[in-house]
């Protein structure tokens, strides 16, 4: 039994014109057809439906070596699933990359998730390193959350930076929350320094200003006046020796940069979206609201946002005494 991609234009407007089919009957795959509707529905970008669609076909045909169906039932799902599925590509010879492997899962993981909400935890423990979180008040299915960094490891990878450009790249995704391919597509008509904006391209080239922090302002001068080639091209960030120099960065040039730091100050877990829970976290510690952060982050979807957001104990009493304090000697409102 084999399966495949086709394109075609479906008659309901809701359906997802990506589908994977069975190829000699052209019969669709029922639960991977419907949550590729459902992330059609939520308006994801054309190019993250087809990269999800084809790690979704890599996985249903693993599936089907096993079950000879392309079709999952509830009943065949356990909570070794996900576990056996990176066993399997990490015996192919020549094996896929680690990162290939961790995007198979995860699209894997939120497919089945999606479709199979009563079905075991589908958790690969050891491989993603995460751990489980209740959803707000207790309610619901453990969800996975990924932790923030510690103050002291922010510090530490974030002195072990040198050059002017490399500060001002980490800086966006620490100070400002950008996701990874954000800061690699910002051109440089896009910093608005005067009025202390940025202008984001997000997921499905949603555009979003953003107000800019005074760190990250003179982060982006200082990199802008003391490194970046002038005159230069559109692209923000720039190669800045070698035969690129003077090119767009690439995503694997930002790899190479964040492995080697990793390596060189020991913060095994730091990464940029690490960086963007780091930020969350620290947002709502310093009182933004949730509507706000979820602007700031680029979400369709609060419950997204929610996702980034970890409060401990002692900051749900703080910011209840904060609260009441307020209310018992509230702040006097500015004359008009």
């Amino acid at each position: 039994m084999k399966f495949h991609l086709i394109s075609r234009q479906p008659p309901n407007p809701a359906q997802c014109p990506i589908r994977l089919v069975e190829q000699a009957t052209s019969r669709e795959v029922g639960w991977v057809n419907r949550y590729l509707d459902h992330e059609y529905v939520r308006r994801l970008a054309e190019t993250s439906l087809r990269i999800g669609a084809y790690n979704l076909l890599h996985f249903v045909r693993w599936w089907e070596s096993l079950h000879h169906t392309g079709d999952v039932r509830e009943a065949d799902l356990t909570s070794s699933t996900l576990l056996d599925y990176v066993k399997f590509q990490s015996s192919q010879q020549p094996p896929p990359s680690g990162a290939t492997i961790n995007n198979r899962v995860a699209v894997a993981d939120r497919a089945l998730r999606n479709q199979f909400p009563d079905a075991p935890c589908q958790v690969a423990r050891g491989f993603h390193q995460p751990f489980l979180q209740r959803r707000p008040l207790g309610l619901g299915r453990p969800r996975v959350a990924l932790s923030r960094l510690r103050v002291e490891e922010v510090a530490r990878f974030w002195s072990s930076f040198r050059t002017a450009r490399d500060l001002a790249l980490v800086g966006l995704m620490l100070l400002q929350g950008l996701r990874s391919a954000e800061v690699l597509g910002l051109n440089e008509d896009d910093v608005l320094l005067a009025e202390a904006q940025l202008r984001v391209r997000g997921k499905g080239n949603k555009l979003r200003f953003l107000p800019l922090a005074p760190e990250t302002v003179q982060l982006l001068d200082h990199y802008r006046r003391l490194e970046r080639p002038h005159p230069g091209p559109a692209a923000l960030f720039v190669s800045l020796k070698g035969p690129a120099r003077g090119t767009r960065m690439t995503r694997a040039g930002l790899r190479s940069l964040f492995r080697y730091h990793r390596q060189r100050t020991g913060i095994k877990l730091a990464n940029p979206h690490r960086f963007r829970h780091t930020f969350a976290s620290d947002m709502v510690r310093g009182g933004i609201s949730l509507p706000a952060l979820m602007h700031l982050m680029g979400h369709a979807d609060i419950q997204t946002t929610l996702r980034y957001v970890q409060v401990t104990p002692q900051d749900v009493y703080l910011q209840y005494a904060r609260a009441v304090a307020q209310r018992l000697h509230p702040v006097p409102r500015m004359s008009s």
